[in-house]
C-alpha cells in the first residue's frame, strides 16, 4: 500500500514596494531629455508609415508604373525606407 505525502507548503514572500521610488523617477528628467515625447513626432511618424503605405498600394495598383516611371521595382524600396524612417520615430515615442 502506498501512501501519499502532503508536500509542505511553501512559505509566501512579501514583497517590498519602494513607494517614493517610483514617484520620484516619474518626475525625473532624464539625461536624455524629458520623459514625454515632443508634439511633432507621433503626426511625422504617421506620415512616414502612410507615406510608405500609399507609395507601394500606388505601385501594385498600377502594375509596376508609378508613383516613379522607369525605376521599376526600386519603387518598393522606396516605400519601405519611408516605412523603416516611421518605424526609426516610433523608438523614439514615449
Amino acid at each position: 500500500m502506498v501512501y501519499l505525502s502532503r508536500m509542505p507548503k511553501s512559505k509566501l514572500r512579501k514583497k517590498v514596494v519602494d513607494k517614493h521610488t517610483h514617484d520620484a523617477q516619474a518626475t525625473v528628467d532624464t539625461p536624455h531629455g524629458p520623459l514625454e515625447s515632443p508634439g511633432w513626432l507621433a503626426p511625422t511618424m504617421i506620415a512616414f508609415f502612410l507615406i510608405g503605405l500609399l507609395w507601394i498600394v500606388t505601385f501594385y495598383v498600377s502594375q509596376t508604373r508609378y508613383p516613379v516611371p522607369g525605376i521599376g521595382a526600386w519603387n518598393m524600396l522606396i516605400g519601405f525606407s519611408f516605412i523603416g524612417v516611421g518605424f526609426s520615430l516610433a523608438t523614439r515615442w514615449r
